[in-house]
């Protein structure tokens, strides 16, 4: 007798990382089930998706959207904002989270404290409230994380060569590969005449306008620093990021004795998303799949922190722990968002990461309102660092 389809809950299911989810679930319709979607504005292709995998649970960010999609589909189970998107999240089996930005947390805290596997594409979530994240985790019970992200699912997969479950005593350290963006090689002073075309250029991956930017910063290298070391518990002093242009290894781990354990494949985020998906079977698809009778050269070197200086604002954050993710990250959001709407130049967003960090104030990150509390000054202090430039 063969084994009942698991559910799944795509929340984001409109953005990059929902549309290549669908294509892994049209391929595996015996094994997995689409039982919840979510999206933000695109709601004709939130509708497109209901009826195309006959999904009948349905998450929108606000009254006029859920009016939309119950004009078309009236017998539809309409949930609306964060609370409803908690609440889609409590039972499928699987829900893969890829909310953008800081409102994929309830999604996040809800999966885990409903015992649901966690696969993670929302880094932003983690970072910020890594401590309030732990102690959903700590509890007996809870769900498990197995990371979407192409560096964090190779670290994930690296890590089985560990004797170890917790702490990784044999490990010395985890290795983010970065691509390098669409400025590898620039100089500091070359960055100060660059446009949104240009940064929206990235030479390896397709994704969305934010994280694309933030790859031109090298900003969610500094993120997926911190998502490392908050996913793995491991200090973000044993967390460090090499520049690889070809994107074929995705990320590495070093152990005590030397060994060096990777995980390789062309671009494509279809397999990470398949292994989260799919974990502990793997699909039989192929995807990324490296052709080794062709030639390959795959090359390695540090990246220029005084050309990108993100990632020293990363480690920083890390190192001071608390609620300093989360500043960073809620003023990077801002800063990015007034890049994309031309309100400020491309060598201006870390400036302004930089100016309101310098505010910051310790706090443990007790509650889900004191992250709330830090999240709306960061992005207060961002809008008026913004603000004070434009004029």
């Amino acid at each position: 007798m063969s084994e009942q389809p698991r559910t799944v809950a795509l929340l984001g299911a409109t953005g990059s990382i929902g549309t290549q989810t669908l294509d892994v679930l049209r391929r595996e319709r015996e094994t997995l089930t689409l039982d919840a979607i979510s999206g933000g504005q695109r709601v004709d292709e939130l509708i497109a998706i209901a009826r195309e995998f006959s999904v009948s649970r349905i998450g929108v960010m606000d009254a006029a959207a859920a009016k939309a999609v119950l004009d078309e589909l009236p017998h539809a189970d309409v949930v609306v904002g964060a609370e409803g998107l908690g609440n889609l999240a409590a039972s499928s089996d699987i829900v893969l989270n890829a909310v953008l930005g800081f409102a994929g947390l309830p999604v996040t805290l809800s999966a885990l404290e409903h015992g649901r596997r966690l696969a993670l594409a929302n880094k932003e979530s983690l970072i910020a409230a890594a401590p309030l994240v732990d102690r959903v985790r700590s509890v007996s019970g809870a769900g498990e994380i197995v990371p979407v992200d192409s560096e964090h699912c190779a670290i994930y997969q690296s890590l089985a060569g560990s004797a170890h479950e917790v702490g990784y005593p044999d490990v010395r350290r985890l290795l983010v590969t970065a691509s390098g963006g669409p400025f590898r090689g620039r100089r500091a002073e070359d960055l100060t005449r660059v446009t949104k075309q240009d940064a929206l250029n990235h030479p390896t991956w397709q994704m969305g306008a934010k994280i694309t930017i933030d790859s031109s910063t090298l900003m969610n290298k500094g993120l997926e620093v911190l998502e490392a070391s908050a996913l793995f518990g491991i200090e973000v002093d044993r967390v460090d990021v090499v520049v690889h242009p070809q994107s074929v290894v995705h990320s590495m781990v070093e152990f005590v004795d030397g060994t060096t354990m990777a995980q390789l494949s062309m671009p494509d985020m279809r397999l990470p998303i398949a292994y989260a998906l799919g974990r502990p079977v793997r699909f039989d698809h192929a995807w990324g799949s490296i052709d080794f009778s062709t030639a390959l050269t795959l090359t390695f070197e540090p990246p220029d922190r005084e050309a990108f200086p993100a990632l020293d604002l990363a480690y920083a954050a890390g190192r001071r722990g608390g609620a300093a993710p989360a500043w960073l990250s809620a003023a990077n959001e801002v800063a990015v968002e007034a890049f994309l709407a031309e309100e400020i130049r491309w060598c201006d967003i870390v400036a302004v990461v930089a100016d309101v960090l310098t505010d910051y104030e310790d706090d443990s990150l007790g509650s889900l309102e004191a992250l709330r509390d830090n999240d709306a000054r960061a992005r207060a202090k961002a809008r008026e660092r913004i603000t004070r430039l434009r004029t």
